[in-house]
């Protein structure tokens, strides 16, 4: 069972944290839906590198997205220990493949720091800042950054 971890003694928004690769992440747990295990896609032809593919979930058609692959981190090889994170982005419901959902965090909006200006465009896009919790650093992800704008991607 995960249970929420207070960052500081604020009261503050709710975070769920992951694992992607060997670093961690988090994004805000009103945009998560559900959290599901593993379940084979059916491949799409033409989709983006980082795109699994397509699963029902009850009845309804959702991608999933290879988060380390959106990243630019290399594929993911899928197994029964990842998980699926079903995400509201936009009007869409997507699932992000990740390693393990690690905590739910909450967090005082002061608690959650820049992306440092060393880090490249590419990352500064996906990385609204970092959180530093004990020893861990995590990275609180855009989700609207995930999924590109499908018009802005036509035009």
């Amino acid at each position: 069972m995960i249970e929420a971890t207070s960052v500081t003694g604020q009261p503050g928004r709710e975070l769920v944290s992951f694992r992607a690769g060997d670093q961690e992440y988090c994004v805000d747990i009103i945009a998560v839906r559900e959290i599901r295990g593993w379940t084979p896609c059916t491949t799409l032809p033409q989709s983006p590198n980082y795109v699994c593919g397509v699963i029902n979930l009850r009845g309804a058609v959702l991608p999933i997205i290879d988060f380390n692959a959106r990243l630019g981190r290399g594929a993911t090889q899928p197994s029964a220990r990842h998980v699926i994170i079903v995400t509201h982005i936009g009007h869409r419901l997507v699932g992000l493949l990740v390693d393990a959902v690690s905590d739910i965090l909450t967090v005082a909006d002061g608690s959650i720091q820049t992306t440092p200006d060393v880090a490249c465009d590419t990352v500064k896009s996906f990385v609204r800042g970092i959180l530093a919790v004990g020893e861990r650093m995590i990275s609180l992800v855009s989700l609207d950054r995930i999924v590109p704008d499908l018009e802005l991607e036509a035009a």
